[in-house]
């Protein structure tokens, strides 16, 4: 089974295509799971102009409205392809400690299938650098570390990273490999993914710990995607006996 957990959507303002054709990319490309996770800011506020204006905040109640109706959006195309492939109904939470960019205090998203929290490891991050918490508050049944070299950021902390992973498969986190690489991200591949797969002994300490690893390939563009990239690192997982989620 092929995943891919990270892709974006015209929901988000960095995106460009409707769900339906990335979707259709995917399985053109052979994935079995995608999960589409479009920016929380981007669903929330709908439009880039009131994302920007200086009366943002004031569109509170907006945003718990398009939390829904994106998500039913994203269930109708789970429908519609179902057979096909397997849609994942998720979300990215920018966790950046401004008024405009994090999910508002009290937005309910525990109806999503996952949520992907970034910008863990910033020192402006909302979360102050506590995933546990931050997860809990999320709510949705599995929660997903996006685009973060957790080693160096359980290293900051001080913790043991067979302790902090293994905490994170009892309270059902996992953390992605980002294997992006297009226009979108200027072809930058994350260090912290290529280092994983090269070093057996923190591949040991994942798998001894029982948290779960996904592949996403962070899409912006259908035209830019690369099926064969996510098939190959959902391989070496494999083959690297290292649980993926939603198997």
């Amino acid at each position: 089974m092929i995943q891919d957990l990270h892709s974006h959507t015209y929901y988000s303002f960095c995106g460009g295509d409707a769900p339906e054709t990335v979707v259709e990319a995917a399985i053109a490309g052979g994935i079995d799971v995608l999960g589409i996770t479009d920016h929380n800011y981007g669903v929330g506020y709908g439009r880039c102009d009131v994302f920007l204006s200086q009366y943002a905040a004031g569109f509170a109640s907006t945003y718990e409205r398009m939390l829904r109706k994106y998500y039913d959006h994203i269930n109708l195309v789970r429908e519609k392809y179902a057979g096909k492939i397997e849609v994942k109904r998720g979300i990215e939470l920018c966790t950046l400690n401004d008024v405009i960019h994090p999910l508002p205090d009290g937005a309910d998203i525990s109806f999503y299938d996952f949520c992907l929290i970034e910008n863990l490891d910033w020192k402006e991050s909302v979360t102050g650098g506590d995933l546990f918490a931050y997860a809990k508050r999320c709510g949705t049944p599995i929660v997903g570390v996006a685009h973060t070299d957790l080693f160096a950021h359980i290293a900051s902390r001080g913790e043991d990273p067979y302790d902090y992973f293994s905490r994170m498969a009892e309270n059902d986190i996992f953390w992605e490999m980002n294997v992006s690489y297009d226009p979108t991200h200027h072809y930058r591949v994350h260090g912290y993914m290529v280092d994983f797969f090269a070093d057996e002994e923190k591949q040991d300490i994942v798998r001894r710990s029982g948290v779960l690893v996904s592949v996403g390939f962070d899409g912006h563009r259908a035209a830019d995607y690369l099926p064969e990239r996510v098939r190959e690192y959902n391989e070496k997982l494999i083959a690297a006996n290292i649980r993926r989620p939603f198997e």
